[in-house]
């Protein structure tokens, strides 16, 4: 067969044919891979929502029944402030020791509903209004709602300040 050649055509050949494309299903997988992450992601989210709304609960029930459980007005003042202090303790260690305008200033920072009242407005019956005979129900009324709020930021979103040993105050 050497020095013959032979005709093109005549040889059997065929063309070099791609192979069909992949079909959408079932998925490649690293695809799997992705929703499998997307769904740990999505229940993860959910569950923490939900733990977060419990704890929040859990505060707003606390906070009533220990306020609705006391009698008189003084001691319902007396039982806002020291649900306050426990809170202000997650928050910072030394935060149930302030006094006067300083205790309030400490309930005011954080966030805000818009359209809510400030201790700066409400607190002078938490400063004083455990000590009275007799204090204002408006007043306390007044300063219930604000200090519900803060009471259940301060138990479900304190983060403890961290006290650096090379840092001073």
């Amino acid at each position: 067969m050497t020095g013959t050649v032979t005709d093109p055509s005549t040889l059997p050949l065929r063309d070099a044919h791609l192979p069909d494309a992949p079909g959408w299903w079932p998925p490649p997988p690293g695809w799997w891979l992705v929703a499998a992450a997307a769904v740990v992601l999505l229940v993860s989210i959910a569950l923490w929502r939900r733990r977060v709304r419990r704890r929040r609960e859990a505060a707003a029930l606390l906070f009533d029944t220990t306020v609705d459980a006391e009698r008189d007005s003084a001691a319902r003042v007396a039982a806002i402030s020291e649900l306050l202090r426990r809170a202000a303790r997650r928050r910072d260690p030394s935060a149930d020791r302030l006094q006067g305008a300083n205790w309030l200033h400490f309930l005011d920072e954080g966030p805000r509903v818009r359209g809510a009242r400030t201790f700066a407005e409400v607190g002078g019956v938490l400063l004083d209004g455990g000590f009275r005979r007799e204090v204002d129900a408006a007043a306390i009324e007044a300063l219930r709602p604000v200090a519900r709020a803060r009471f259940v930021a301060l138990m479900c979103h304190a983060r403890p300040r961290r006290r650096w040993p090379w840092r001073r105050g």
